[in-house]
C-alpha cells in the first residue's frame, strides 16, 4: 500500500477503535454525558457512556470530582460529531423502548400527564415505528395528548400546489391506521427542524394549547431527526432564556440512535406578556424583505436555501444579555489520539452555569427521549459511510427514467425495480438521496451488473468489494401489479425499504407487472396513493439517446419573508 500522508495517519490514529483503555475498577460518575445523555465512566468500552479512563481519570481526579465531568461528552459523541463516525454500541433495540416506557410511565406532574409529540420523517411514511406507540404507551400511561409532527420536508421538492396539505393529510391516514385512539390528537404538523420551517408556528401552537400545562416527551424512530428538533427549541421561545446557556445540545447525527437516555430543558411559562412580545417580535420579521437582512442572516438564508426547498427562521424572543464571553468545553479534552499523552484538564470553565432552585422548582420540562429502533430496515445492515451516503441530507432533487418493458431500474445496490410486462412505455422517478446511483440496465445483463458490481463504484453502496458483499444479505423479489391513471400522475410509489422509493406512472388503464427487490430482511411498501403523486412532472428535457430526463430543481421558498422589491 502506498505511504499514507502524515495528516491521513493521524487522523487514523486519532480513531483507532474506540482508543481509549478501560478501567473497570473506576465507580460510575453520576454524571450524564451532555450529548446523548448516558452516565459517563471508563468501565466497559462497549457500554453507552464511555470515556477513555485517562480521560476519565484528568476530568474527575481534580477538587471538584465528579464536576470536573459536566459539560463533557462520551467517546461515542464526540465521534459522532467530529468524525461523524459511530462507535459500535452493546445497546439491544429492546433497551430503548425500555428506557422510553420507564420515562412514560412516570407518575403525573402538577397533576396533569404529559403532552407526547411524536415526531415522524415523512420521506419513512408510512412511519414503520406510528403502529407500535399504542403497544408502547399501554393502558398505564396518563398521556393527556398527542402531536404529531412531520419532519424533513424541506427534502422533497413541490410536486404541485397544495402538495404540504397533502403530505398532511397522508400523515393523517397514517395516524388512523396506526389506531391513535388513546391519547387525543392536539393537531399534526409540517417542519423541518433543520431549516426551521414551520418551526415557529410549531412552538405557537404548543404555547397556545398546551401553555405549561405539564412536561412534552419527544418520541420517535431512530433518525426521525428529534435530536435536530430538541436543539432547535432549545434555542426557540419555547425553553426558558437562559437555558440555551446551561443545558448542552444533544448530539446530531446521522446515524440511527443517536440519543441514549433522556435529555431535557427546562419550558417556558407562555404569560400573556411573553405571547404579546413573542407575536410582536414574529410581525416584525415578517414584514422584512431579503435587501433588509444582515450580512450574517443572507449568508445563512442562501445556505439554508442550498439544502432545502423550504426554509424558515427561528429566533428568539427573550434572549437574556450574556454578561461576559461564555467558555466552551475544549474540545482538544477530547481528542483521542493514541500517539499523544494525555493533557491535564483545564481549569478556565471549572464553574458552569447552573439554573437557581427557583428557577426549575415548578418547572416544566421537555424531553428528548432515545429513538425508537426501526426493524426490518436497510439502515441496520449499513456501515456509518453507507448510512451518509444512504440518508439525504440536502433537497432531493427527482430523477426519472422513460422505461420499456424488459428494461431494470438499480438503485445502487440497494433496490432494483424490473418492467417485467406491459404495452407502453412507462416512467420511473426516483426519490431518493443525491448521493445514491440510478443504473438502467436490460432484464437480460442485469444479474450479471449487479454481480459485477454490486460493492464498487458504479453501484456504490454497499461499499468494500467482494468482501463487503459477502455478509451482506441477497436481494429477493416481490411481484407487483400496477393499473395506469394518466401520463401525468404517479399510480403508486414502489419504497425501497429506507433507501428511497421509485413513483411509478403510466398511460390510464394501462396494466403493469412489475418485480421489486430490496435486501432479505428489509421492508419493501408498495405506497398507495403515492406520496408526490405528480413528481414525473418535475423534470427537464429528455437526454437524446437515453432513458434519462435532465433533472430539475424547483426554487426554494422562505417562510414569513417577503421577496425582494416588496414592502
Amino acid at each position: 500500500r502506498e505511504r499514507e500522508p502524515g495528516r491521513e495517519r493521524r487522523k487514523r490514529g486519532s480513531l483507532v477503535a474506540e482508543a481509549g483503555q478501560p478501567d473497570p475498577s473506576v465507580p460510575l460518575s453520576g454524571v450524564s454525558c451532555s450529548g446523548c445523555g448516558a452516565e459517563l465512566h471508563c468501565r466497559d468500552s462497549a457500554a453507552p457512556g464511555f470515556m477513555p479512563a485517562e480521560k476519565f481519570r484528568s476530568l474527575s481526579g481534580g477538587l471538584d470530582g465528579a464536576e470536573g465531568l459536566r459539560g463533557a461528552v462520551c467517546q461515542r459523541c464526540w465521534m459522532l460529531a467530529h468524525y461523524g463516525r459511530a462507535l459500535r454500541l452493546e445497546l439491544p433495540a429492546e433497551q430503548h423502548r425500555l428506557v422510553v416506557s420507564a420515562a412514560l410511565r412516570r407518575p403525573p406532574r402538577h397533576g396533569r400527564g404529559p403532552l407526547l409529540l411524536y415526531l415522524l420523517d415523512v420521506l419513512e411514511l408510512p412511519d414503520p415505528v406510528l403502529p407500535q406507540l399504542p403497544a408502547l404507551l399501554g393502558p398505564d400511561v396518563p398521556a393527556a395528548g398527542l402531536l404529531v409532527v412531520g419532519n424533513k420536508v424541506d427534502l422533497l421538492p413541490a410536486d404541485s400546489p397544495g402538495h404540504l396539505g397533502r403530505l398532511r393529510q397522508r400523515m393523517a391516514e397514517a395516524c388512523a391506521q396506526a389506531g391513535l385512539r388513546r391519547a387525543p390528537l392536539v393537531d399534526i404538523r409540517l417542519v423541518s427542524a433543520k431549516t426551521g420551517f414551520g418551526m415557529e408556528g410549531l412552538v405557537s401552537r404548543l404555547q397556545r394549547s398546551w401553555k405549561c400545562a405539564g412536561d412534552v416527551y419527544l418520541l420517535g424512530a431512530t433518525n426521525s431527526g428529534k435530536s435536530t428538533l430538541f436543539n432547535t427549541l432549545l434555542r426557540s421561545d419555547y425553553c426558558k432564556s437562559r437555558a440555551p446557556d446551561i443545558i448542552d445540545r444533544a448530539t446530531v447525527s446521522s446515524w440511527p440512535g443517536t440519543t441514549l437516555n433522556l435529555l431535557k430543558f427546562p419550558i417556558i411559562n407562555p404569560t400573556c406578556d411573553r405571547i404579546f412580545r413573542r407575536q410582536e417580535r414574529l410581525k416584525g420579521e415578517a414584514a422584512k424583505t431579503e435587501d433588509q437582512l444582515s450580512s450574517e442572516e443572507k449568508k445563512l438564508l442562501n445556505k439554508l436555501k442550498k439544502e432545502g426547498y423550504l426554509v424558515g427562521e427561528v429566533g428568539r424572543t427573550f434572549e437574556r444579555q450574556k454578561p461576559s464571553t461564555v467558555v466552551d468545553f475544549d474540545p482538544d479534552m477530547l481528542s483521542y489520539s493514541i500517539d499523544e499523552d494525555p493533557k491535564p484538564a483545564s481549569k478556565k470553565c471549572e464553574r458552569r452555569e447552573e439554573f437557581t432552585y427557583n428557577e426549575v422548582k415548578d418547572a416544566r420540562w421537555c424531553y428528548d427521549t432515545p429513538g425508537i429502533v426501526k426493524e426490518n430496515c436497510v439502515l441496520n445492515l449499513l456501515t456509518d459511510k453507507e448510512v451518509k451516503l444512504v440518508l439525504p441530507t440536502t433537497a432531493i432533487v427527482p430523477r426519472t427514467f422513460i422505461l420499456k418493458p424488459g428494461m431494470v431500474l438499480f438503485l445502487a445496490a440497494l433496490g432494483r425495480v424490473d418492467y417485467l410486462e406491459g404495452e407502453k412505455s412507462a416512467w420511473f422517478s426516483v426519490v431518493a438521496s443525491n448521493l445514491l446511483p440510478v443504473h438502467v440496465t436490460s432484464l437480460s445483463n442485469a444479474d450479471a451488473i449487479y454481480k459485477k458490481h454490486a460493492g464498487h463504484e458504479l453501484l456504490r453502496v454497499p461499499m468494500g468489494g467482494e468482501e463487503r458483499m459477502k455478509e451482506f444479505p441477497p436481494l429477493v423479489p416481490q411481484d407487483i401489479t400496477l393499473k395506469g391513471i394518466g401520463t401525468t400522475e404517479a399510480v403508486a410509489d414502489i419504497k425501497l425499504s429506507s433507501a428511497g422509493w421509485v413513483a411509478v406512472t403510466a398511460h390510464r388503464e394501462e396494466k403493469l407487472l412489475l418485480r421489486a427487490y430490496t435486501p432479505q430482511g428489509t421492508t419493501l411498501v408498495v405506497r398507495e396513493p403515492p406520496l408526490l403523486p405528480y413528481i414525473s412532472t418535475v423534470r427537464g428535457s429528455r437526454i437524446p439517446g437515453s432513458a434519462a430526463y435532465r433533472t430539475k430543481k424547483p426554487p426554494s421558498l422562505v417562510e414569513n419573508l417577503k421577496p425582494t422589491g416588496r414592502r
